[in-house]
């Protein structure tokens, strides 16, 4: 006896069996994928968004450092260059901390006094201050609230490096130091000058 082959057609499975097999298969080529966006990634997200709704992000403020601290090398080292005896300088400067932002603040007072007098002639006096202290928010005009900023301060330099093609000499030394001394306020022992490699 031979057994008649089967074939199996598209009626016969139904269209509910054929979606489910289709979504199956959708489902096992998903899983065989490695580098989709796993729920940590977007439970990260939101904090970032909210970062930039407070002002600025951690990165934005490293960066303003960084770019601050590059500026006032550059400064240094072109005025540096312009003096006799000195030659080509590079110039590395270091700092505290970083940038300080103070933010203005409602801070609503109220005082509240009772004085009570009892029938048997006693008095008692009762005092209740109470102070709140909330962030000032305004409006940018990229429609994002961020805290109104009444004053920036720069971060304090602490040391300054310059290797110098004149740095053997004593007077030269001693004109840089004097110079970062009037220019940053930094006293003689934070200032190091060196000679460059020629």
């Amino acid at each position: 006896m031979e057994k008649e082959k089967k074939k199996i057609t598209l009626k016969e499975i139904g269209p509910a069996r054929l979606v489910m097999l289709l979504m199956a298969g959708i489902f096992l080529v998903l899983l065989s994928i490695p580098n989709l966006p796993s729920s940590d990634k977007k439970s990260k997200e939101p904090s970032v968004s909210s970062n930039k709704l407070m002002g600025q992000t951690s990165g934005t403020a490293n960066d303003e450092t960084e770019l601050y601290v590059t500026d006032l090398e550059d400064q240094l080292k072109t005025l540096l260059m312009k003096v006799e005896g000195i030659g080509t300088v590079e110039v590395m400067i270091t700092l505290k901390g970083s940038k300080e932002v103070v933010v203005l603040k409602d801070r609503p007072y109220t005082k509240e006094s009772v004085n009570e007098v009892d029938g048997e002639g006693g008095s008692r006096n009762s005092n209740k201050t109470e102070q709140s202290d909330t962030t000032v928010m305004v409006e940018g005009s990229d429609g994002v609230k961020r805290p109104y900023a009444l004053k920036e301060i720069e971060p304090e330099v602490e040391g300054i490096l310059v290797i110098a093609q004149g740095g053997e000499k004593a007077v030269i030394q001693s004109e840089i130091i004097e110079a970062v001394q009037v220019l940053f306020g930094v006293p003689p022992h934070k200032v190091k000058v060196m000679k460059m490699k020629s």
